[in-house]
């Protein structure tokens, strides 16, 4: 589909700074990264209801609950997991702007989306939240048994079987929830929002 030549980006007179400044917090993106079955989604759920109890804005965009409306029309491939990556960055960067601390938890098996997405960003507002749980202990906790139907080969492409996961170079947090509890994990993101000033708890 050819890009349309007649459009002109629409300036509006609140700014990202004045949002946060009524908000009282800044606003990033939480880019949570990792096998399925590593913790992503349940970490982000988790974070996001503590930064909701203590007044900060904030919202998770799930890669399974993306695909059921955004992202229906796209499948699995490393086409289309590039343009899911790049839809979901392009709507972050809105969120980010809108003022609301953003959590994504995506698989996003690729160094180079992933970086595409954080380059679309300021420099200080893509926090990459790298999942470490390592793959065996992914597959024990496989309730939709994803990882037993790929090693049947009734999936293909899965990441972590027969499809890459590029484990990211210098994320700026590393998480791995085989060796510490979701509270901890919890208190690990809360923590380096709060060290970098992203947030501030009330006592």
């Amino acid at each position: 589909m050819a890009k349309s030549e007649n459009i002109t980006w629409q300036t509006t007179k609140i700014d990202k700074a004045q949002r946060q400044a009524r908000f009282g917090h800044k606003s990033a993106v939480l880019w949570f990264t990792g096998l399925s079955g590593s913790g992503k989604s349940t970490i982000a759920v988790e974070v996001e209801k503590y930064l909701f109890e203590h007044q900060i804005n904030s919202y998770v965009l799930d890669g399974d609950n993306v695909r059921f409306g955004l992202n229906s029309n796209l499948g699995f491939s490393a086409e289309d997991r590039a343009e899911n990556i790049r839809r979901i960055g392009e709507v972050s960067k809105l969120f980010v702007d809108a003022g609301i601390i953003t959590l994504t938890a995506f698989i996003s098996p690729y160094q180079e989306d992933r970086e595409r997405v954080r380059k679309i960003l300021d420099p200080d507002e893509f926090i990459e939240v790298f999942v470490d749980t390592p793959l065996e202990v992914c597959e024990q906790r496989d309730v939709k048994h994803l990882y037993e139907k790929a090693r049947r080969g009734e999936i293909k492409g899965f990441t972590g079987i027969d499809a890459p996961y590029e484990a990211p170079e210098h994320p700026e947090i590393t998480i791995d929830t085989s060796k510490q509890s979701l509270e901890t994990s919890v208190q690990q993101i809360v923590s380096y929002l709060e060290k970098h000033h992203y947030i501030k708890i009330a006592d």
